[in-house]
């Protein structure tokens, strides 16, 4: 049985490993987590039942598949603590904004496996998105691997680097604009009237249904929006109210702030 590594225990982590036991792919004794910060291990151990250190070089040593999950700036120094003990074949899979398959090769200076991923947090909850891109030296059946380890708890795509900042935009920072959308929509019925914790729930599964509308009728966003705008009904005026405040325009703006902070990462 493969063990799988992560460098680094914090929230997107988590996500990770939450998933990947939720679908029983890998056993939780397979899997290792190592970070420096000792409440963070203690909270994984206890959530996952996985195994916890201190100790990259640890993690490193056992890991057939390793995930550095780690901050972007912190990457050359972690990289440099484990290029000299990590498998011969070890896949190198890297989820940080703006650290390229280049950068990760040239920082452990040899030729090796890596897979450049971004994946988003709401595969905590078995519904996350992925876009992967692996480099020429990782085989078919590898990639598959990680492609089901992706696939067990949500949904992924194989994508080119050079779209990998827009992708940071479109899926991989985007549940944090989803959050506000939904906060927003649950303090507009607050000051309508109605209970937070109402409010919350509704907003929030009309989110989900929406989502799951598009997704699986396969229709235009903009046709299903029509569906629910009567003629001079309620809907078409907050449309057009939205329309009025620059809705779309601000969150296309928003995505084109977090691509060009993903490339200016990378250089």
């Amino acid at each position: 049985m493969k063990k799988i590594g992560f460098i680094g225990g914090g929230n997107m982590a988590q996500a990770m490993i939450g998933g990947i036991i939720k679908s029983k792919i890998i056993e939780p004794e397979n899997i290792i987590v190592s970070d420096l910060n000792e409440e963070i291990l203690e909270f994984v151990n206890q959530k996952f039942k996985v195994i916890t250190t201190v100790d990259n070089l640890k993690t490193s040593l056992q890991s057939d598949i390793l995930f550095l999950s780690v901050k972007p700036n912190l990457y050359e120094i972690v990289i440099k603590q484990i290029k000299e003990n990590i498998k011969n074949d070890v896949i190198i899979v890297a989820i940080a904004a703006g650290q390229s398959i280049k950068r990760v090769e040239e920082l452990f200076d040899k030729e090796l496996k890596v897979i450049k991923v971004m994946p988003n947090t709401p595969s905590l909850v078995g519904e996350g998105m992925a876009a992967i891109c692996p480099n020429k030296l990782v085989e078919e059946k590898e990639l598959n691997f990680i492609i089901d380890i992706f696939n067990s708890f949500g949904k992924s795509e194989i994508v080119p680097e050079y779209l990998m900042d827009a992708v940071t935009a479109v899926s991989g920072s985007s549940p944090a604009y989803v959050y506000m959308f939904i906060e927003a929509l649950a303090d507009g019925a607050v000051l309508q009237g109605l209970p937070r914790d109402k409010a919350y729930k509704m907003a929030a599964q009309t989110v989900l249904g929406a989502a799951k509308m598009v997704l699986e009728t396969g229709e235009h966003p903009a046709k299903l929006k029509d569906m629910v705008c009567s003629p001079g009904g309620t809907t078409i005026e907050a449309v057009a109210k939205l329309e009025e405040k620059g809705f779309r325009t601000s969150v296309i703006e928003a995505m084109k702030a977090c691509t060009d902070k993903s490339r200016n990462m990378s250089k």
